[in-house]
């Protein structure tokens, strides 16, 4: 490296304070999105009486009204001239928003059934727009704080660190929580409160952590939703790749998530402790790994370094198949390590390959588009996500899931342990092979030369 490409990699050093503040935002993020996933089909169908197939549509309708929400908060950030800049308003009424919702979710009141379907559609509804309104505008945020790719990565480094952090919070503790308070409401309604006031710390000091950063001003013209914008946007090709891979990568979350605490319940016979456990080896292991990754990635680039993480994911996945009510505290221990290694790589290069797109598209077009990137992704996100937890639901239905109350545990048939088995590890496996295949042709950072920039389309496109 040469001295002036090293004095300019210290020049656009972010400093350690700035990082941290940033990404403590991404703890009430991972709580919301993570215990949410976790515990509304487990507390649906263990406390509330209904099946996980109501649980995946009333979280399906709320991801489709999520879409439009996503594209509208994305295009009014990239709009938005406020003394705050265009992102940071959005992030404190997303606190607000998001830690009332999280509390309507699992503290509701005692309603009849036909109610209480309709008001978990509404705290639902609510749980998406506050999630919205921090999420989409946060994920723009690096790709305008730094120009470089590696300091780029290093900032969500920190992010990833607390990724883990409000990933053990939304898992492990949750699970404690519940657990310490018999497994029934009023265990899910304390979780509730402490989780809420968790959420909006966390995405407050976000707030005010990052008053500092460096921001891009608002375009002008103001950027709007049309054909041209779109045409604009298949052009990005490192984007469109990273799109395709976030809906394999999203219908595998959706397959596990919305089965793990199904299956440490009903197959592996381990309960809450087991998802403790579990999750907290590999949250500790998410964040101890980032220095790696980071080596990895600049040793291999971004691509590549990702590639290997799928790999891993993959081979935890298959182990499942080995197992059943006969695991041991060692096994669990040991999957935990190897899956929070491979999943930390997924979660920060995968972001971090988000906020290269989003620098490119600036060099590609001349806009700042951000908010619209941003939002384009949490829209495939979502969607993918909600249509995987339809699907897991309706098929665990056919299986013959049985749904119980308060907190109460049956004997599964045998139909519905072996859909357990299949959506938590062989339906994944398939999709994150379709994720690498995706990511097999992304060059954008990697250890080949970036893509070309070619000049946009002339006015009127």
């Amino acid at each position: 490296m040469t001295s002036a490409t090293m004095n300019g990699a210290a020049a656009d050093r972010l400093p350690v304070k700035l990082c941290l503040g940033f990404g403590v935002g991404t703890v009430g993020v991972s709580i919301m999105l993570n215990t949410v996933t976790a515990y509304f089909p487990a507390f649906c169908s263990t406390v509330l009486g209904k099946s996980p197939e109501i649980a995946g549509y009333l979280l399906m309708i709320s991801k489709l009204y999520d879409v439009l929400a996503d594209i509208a908060v994305g295009m009014m950030s990239d709009r938005t001239r406020s003394r705050w800049g265009r992102r940071r308003p959005y992030l404190l009424a997303g606190a607000l928003v998001s830690a009332l919702s999280f509390l309507m979710i699992f503290a509701p009141p005692e309603m009849s059934d036909g109610a209480i379907t309709l008001y978990m559609l509404a705290a639902l509804v609510l749980y998406s727009t506050g999630y919205t309104l921090f999420n989409v505008p946060y994920m723009t945020m690096p790709s305008e704080m730094t120009a470089s790719r590696y300091e780029r990565s290093r900032l969500l480094s920190f992010r990833t660190v607390f990724v883990s952090i409000g990933q053990l919070l939304a898992v492990a503790a949750t699970a404690s929580i519940i657990s310490a308070g018999g497994g029934g409401r009023t265990g899910y309604m304390v979780m509730g409160v402490v989780m809420a006031l968790i959420i909006f710390s966390a995405m407050a000091a976000c707030f005010f952590g990052t008053a500092k950063a460096r921001q891009l001003e608002a375009t002008r013209p103001e950027i709007h939703a049309d054909a041209g914008q779109i045409r604009l946007l298949l052009r990005n090709r490192p984007f469109m790749l990273l799109v395709g891979a976030k809906i394999f990568q999203f219908l595998a979350f959706a397959s596990t998530a919305t089965t793990t605490l199904l299956f440490m319940l009903n197959v592996l016979g381990v309960g809450y402790t087991g998802q403790m456990i579990y999750s907290m080896s590999a949250n500790l292991v998410v964040a101890a790994s980032m220095p790696l990754w980071l080596w990895l990635e600049r040793r291999f680039g971004k691509r590549n370094a990702y590639l290997v993480g799928i790999a891993v994911m993959c081979a935890v996945s298959v182990s499942w198949l080995l197992t059943g009510k006969d695991v041991t505290t060692a096994e669990l221990l040991i999957r935990g390590v190897i899956f929070g290694f491979g999943s930390g790589g997924m979660i920060l290069l995968s972001i971090s390959m988000l906020g290269d797109t989003m620098a490119y598209d600036r060099e590609l077009t001349g806009q700042g588009r951000e908010g619209l990137l941003s939002s384009v992704i949490a829209m495939i996100e979502k969607i993918a996500f909600a249509g995987g937890v339809v699907v897991v639901g309706i098929y665990l239905k056919v299986a013959n899931y049985v749904p119980t109350r308060n907190g109460a545990l049956v004997e599964q048939p045998e139909s519905a342990v072996h859909a357990l088995y299949i959506c938590y590890a062989l339906i994944p496996v398939g999709l994150f092979l379709l994720n690498a295949l995706c990511i097999w042709f992304y060059t954008l950072g990697g250890r080949q030369p970036a893509p070309a920039v070619i000049d946009p389309e002339p006015a009127g496109f």
